[in-house]
């Protein structure tokens, strides 16, 4: 059986790990050292009336290439700011999403929302430069980690002050995430195996999700249709990506979205 995209791209993320030796301890240190702190991404979510946007910063992925390689990221966080996001995700993996910490870090500069380093995250340095780097929350996918790595990386992260979107895509993901400690769990629509998207997804593991648990609902969602039977089903958040990117005016995408759970 050939590689998938997911085989891949944790490939080569472990194999840049594995030859990471700057001393963890250090690095730990200089993200407590910080003197800035981070914002309140689930907070920011939680206190969103109607369905909360995580808007994503991207320029390309790895199924449907180029989305907007020449992007801006600081005009395009404040658009997305203006429409209504209540917080952003930036991608920072270089090889197959093309971003960077650079477009994570001018994103966050230029407005005041909460930011979530949207990478495949498979080290415990990878956690700490998410701190590093100015990120305000961290992706931990449940398919890419053993459940050690899962509670270890998690626990990191609220150590530096963290939030944690642990991103799941069955029941028994769910179950890990919980497991680990999650309190904002994500359930993404694409199979990171084929990287289909199935829409039914997220409403069908919706009810493995607790109640006190901030729900957020990831990829497929192309138009604002899609979020009232996401918001019925409890998600808190929908985070968009693709359609946003494209669609020539973010600002009034992402208000168009919001609008359609307002109230």
């Amino acid at each position: 059986m050939s590689a998938t995209y997911l085989d891949k791209i944790l490939a080569a993320h472990r194999e840049v790990a594995a030859t990471d030796t700057r001393p963890l301890d250090s690095l730990v240190e200089q993200a407590k050292a910080r003197e800035d702190h981070p914002r309140g991404f689930r907070a920011a979510l939680s206190a969103t009336d109607g369905m909360a946007v995580i808007s994503e910063v991207k320029r390309r992925s790895p199924s449907k290439g180029d989305l907007s390689p020449d992007l801006d990221p600081a005009a395009l966080a404040r658009a997305y700011a203006s429409g209504g996001a209540s917080c952003l995700s930036v991608l920072t993996d270089t090889e197959f999403f093309a971003g960077s910490a650079d477009d994570l870090q001018q994103a966050r500069a230029a407005v005041e929302l909460p930011v979530i380093r949207k990478d495949f995250t498979v080290s415990a340095h990878d956690v700490v430069d998410a701190r590093l780097m100015g990120a305000d929350a961290v992706l931990l996918i449940v398919a890419a980690l053993d459940d050690r790595e899962l509670r270890d990386f998690h626990n990191l992260a609220i150590e530096l002050g963290l939030d944690v979107l642990v991103e799941t895509h069955d029941e028994t993901e769910v179950e890990r995430a919980l497991a680990a400690g999650a309190s904002l769990i994500g359930v993404n629509q694409r199979d990171l195996v084929t990287f289909e998207v199935d829409q039914r997804r997220a409403i069908s593991v919706a009810a493995a999700i607790p109640d006190d648990v901030v729900a957020v609902a990831e990829s497929g969602i192309g138009e604002p249709a899609d979020l009232p039977p996401l918001i019925a089903a409890g998600y808190k958040a929908a985070l968009i990506g693709e359609s946003l990117v494209r669609s020539g005016d973010p600002a009034a995408a992402v208000a168009a979205m919001r609008a359609a759970t307002a109230g």
